[in-house]
């Protein structure tokens, strides 16, 4: 199963890959809703190899991921493996710069059943895909104007 869904973002593409690949707050904001963040490597800054366990609670059921950033290419690709309870995937931001401060950014997100039991689920959410799409561009939608946002409050002072 797969999602993809690419906005404009109103600021330069070396920004707009310092704001997507700064992980300490994205660790921050899932310790903000309630799940339990562990690094699994020893790497210093945003690197290939750098490796997360995420547990937390979705629908009454705890959930366990594991997340390895397997691609950063400043500053266009990020790209990460993912694991969780059976299901394998990938996800990858392409960045596209458009003008000197507007930037395209790409998402994609692609699972793939491991056990009998994953293949069950995604076939009842491809049941429902159109609604998941719909949430999915939106949810990414809004995390992008959020991170424009911050750079605005970033820049220097404009007269």
């Amino acid at each position: 199963m797969k999602f993809s869904t690419q906005e404009v973002m109103a600021v330069p593409i070396q920004q707009a890959f310092d704001l997507l690949t700064e992980f300490s707050e994205l660790e921050q904001a899932a310790r903000r809703r309630g799940a339990q963040i562990q690094r699994l490597d020893a790497l210093d800054g945003p690197a290939v190899g750098m490796q997360w366990m995420a547990v937390f609670v979705h629908r009454n059921r705890g959930r366990r991921v594991e997340v390895l950033l397997t691609e950063l290419i400043a500053p266009h690709v990020i790209g990460v493996d993912f694991t969780s309870q059976g299901i394998k995937g990938q996800s990858r931001v392409e960045l596209l710069a458009l003008s000197p401060q507007r930037t395209r950014v790409m998402v994609s997100l692609e699972m793939r059943p491991g056990t009998l039991a994953a293949r069950l689920l995604l076939q009842s959410l491809k049941i429902a895909k159109a609604r998941l799409t719909e949430r999915y561009k939106a949810r990414v939608a809004q995390y992008l104007k959020e991170l424009e946002l911050k750079a605005e409050w970033q820049r220097p002072g404009e007269d």
